[in-house]
């Protein structure tokens, strides 16, 4: 004979870094399983230590990190947890990444622009990644990016449903902020049945967050419109594009996100806006001081703990939305 034959099983391992605990926790409770206990700190000179407290040879190894603010100080925890598990002798190393950062940097717009969605992911795979999963990318080419298995989750299901029930179907009308939310906006057209409208908006190249909004395409007159985006990082676009609507005769606006960022000038946006409700996952915290009445966050702990336990078994990730 040789050779030598196990019978060991596999195992799953749950580790979370800093950026976003209470996501962590919800996803492991999901999976019923504890988050590893690490020990992470920064040096005085801002470098980052993690070590696990806990051995990972020859384990399935899960790490879930949202890109929140200081977005820098996250991604290179998240590239230093992986590390760490690479030379710990991981079985295998999935990065969980609720928001990815730099998602909006994903191609040139101009000459001598970097593409910095791309070098994410090459980051993530020279750390040692094996595959990467994460929610509502702001774009499907960044899938491309990397070069292994992405398994990329969906917030419409959870969002729509959630509209859904607390709106009148006859009234409702979806509508894109831009031309490049159509193809997600007629998802939620099909999901809910209802009609589609477009708001066409330019942006000022030269200034960061600037956003004109020229004209709406589409019946709004007297219907309640569901403005459907990725995200909202300062809220200008989408403020501006509900009064667009509202200009229009629009009787009430919506606003839905998978990923409030809500940086800068988003609280005092987002509290004067006529909007009567904005809806987003938690993918990412929500500030402290946003904690208004019409901020609506949705768990995604489910569905990210549904998409992990069909990777460790070997099942179908897209199964959980074929109905889609």
């Amino acid at each position: 004979m040789t050779g030598i034959k196990t019978t060991g099983e596999k195992k799953l391992m749950f580790f979370s870094g800093r950026a976003h605990p209470e996501l962590a926790e919800e996803v492991a409770q999901q999976l019923g399983v504890g988050v590893v206990p690490t020990k992470a700190y920064d040096f005085a000179n801002g470098e980052i230590y993690v070590r696990y407290e806990e051995s990972a040879r020859g384990a399935d190894c899960f790490v879930i990190q949202s890109h929140t603010a200081p977005i820098n100080q996250w991604v290179m925890e998240q590239l230093i947890m992986i590390d760490a598990l690479k030379r710990a002798s991981a079985r295998s190393i999935t990065v969980i990444v609720p928001f990815y950062g730099y998602a909006r940097q994903d191609k040139k717009h101009r000459g001598r622009e970097p593409i910095s969605a791309r070098l994410v992911a090459d980051l993530m795979a020279t750390a040692g990644a094996d595959r990467i999963l994460t929610v509502d990318l702001h774009t499907d080419q960044i899938q491309g990016f990397f070069d292994g298995p992405v398994d990329h989750l969906f917030a419409l299901p959870l969002l729509a449903d959630y509209v859904g029930k607390k709106v009148d179907r006859t009234k409702l009308t979806v509508v894109s902020p831009d031309a490049g939310r159509v193809r997600v906006a007629d998802r939620w057209c099909d999901r809910l049945g209802a009609p589609l409208a477009i708001v066409h908006k330019r942006r000022d190249k030269d200034v960061a967050n600037q956003v004109t909004v020229h004209e709406v395409v589409g019946d709004v007159e007297g219907r309640v419109c569901v403005l459907v985006d990725d995200m909202i990082d300062t809220g200008g676009t989408i403020c501006a594009a509900a009064d667009a609507l509202f200009a229009h005769g629009a009787e009430d606006v919506i606003v839905t996100a998978t990923h409030g960022v809500l940086s800068g000038p988003a609280g005092d946006r987002l509290k004067n806006s006529k909007v009567s409700e904005f809806i987003f996952t938690n993918t990412l915290p929500t500030p402290g001081e946003l904690e208004l009445d019409k901020i609506t966050v949705l768990s995604i702990a489910p569905t990210i703990a549904s998409a992990v336990r069909e990777v460790f078994e070997d099942g179908s990730v897209t199964s959980l939305f074929e109905e889609q």
